[in-house]
């Protein structure tokens, strides 16, 4: 794998695992929804991201989905699976080296 490719999926694993962490919490004081921040590549990025519980489950759903801003996709290495209006989109990792790096750091999937 490239080094770029690894970059862009450890940047959007950590975003994903601080998010983690705003559901958690959310989930603790039973709140339907949650601000959490986006999970693009940009690690400069500081957006944060309006979304019910159900809808981050959804991206949870699988180690290769994200929650973005709309319009912060990467077309080289993620494809938009959900975009309703100025929702948050999901976007799911297409280019196999960045799939791979997601899902290995995905923090919901079971010892290796």
């Amino acid at each position: 794998m490239n080094e770029p490719d690894s970059k862009v999926a450890r940047i959007e694993s950590l975003f994903r695992n601080v998010n983690e962490r705003i559901a958690e919490s959310a989930r603790r004081f039973a709140a339907d929804s949650a601000h959490f921040v986006c999970e693009c590549a940009d690690q400069t990025c500081t957006e944060a991201l309006a979304a019910t519980l159900e809808e981050y489950e959804l991206v949870r759903s699988n180690g290769t989905r994200f929650l973005l801003r709309p319009g912060h996709e990467d077309e080289e290495v993620e494809g938009v699976v959900v975009q309703c209006g100025t929702r948050p989109a999901i976007v799911e990792k297409f280019r196999d080296a960045v799939a791979r790096v997601a899902r290995k750091l995905n923090p919901r999937a079971g010892p290796a």
